[in-house]
């Protein structure tokens, strides 16, 4: 018969860390998810502003966004224009076209733009949340 001996020392000190990194990973990423709506956001808005169109002047300052969180693990963020502020009714017209108006894509390049830097800043948090020794 042989017999097998773990030192579980580790294990704990790992269960440690993570008991105490969570909380701090928690809010951390609730700002970073805060911080990239706010980005999209103003991207939009100077993206809007940009192609200069007389017939909505006061679409950019529809452009806004919610922060809903669900749970202590799950925050999401909606960014478009607001249907109830100044032309912000005009924003699917505006971003996506029609027969006769071609499409602006002012939030799609402003996502896009957005995107590299919200996944570096997870993966920062991954790796800062992970790291123990």
């Amino acid at each position: 018969m042989t017999t097998a001996h773990f030192d579980m020392s580790d294990v704990r000190r790992l269960e440690r860390h993570l008991a105490r990194s969570i909380p701090r990973i928690r809010q951390a990423s609730r700002a970073v998810v805060a911080r990239g709506a706010l980005n999209i956001k103003n991207d939009w808005r100077s993206n809007a502003r940009a192609t200069g169109r007389k017939h909505a002047k006061h679409y950019p300052r529809s452009v806004s966004y919610t922060l809903t969180p669900f749970g202590p693990d799950v925050i999401s963020a909606e960014i478009g224009p607001d249907k109830g502020g100044p032309q912000g009714a005009l924003g699917n017209l505006l971003e996506y076209g029609s027969v006769h108006n071609p499409p602006h894509n002012d939030g799609g390049r402003a996502l896009a733009a957005e995107l590299p830097r919200f996944q570096a800043q997870v993966a920062l948090l991954a790796d800062r949340g992970l790291a123990w020794w």
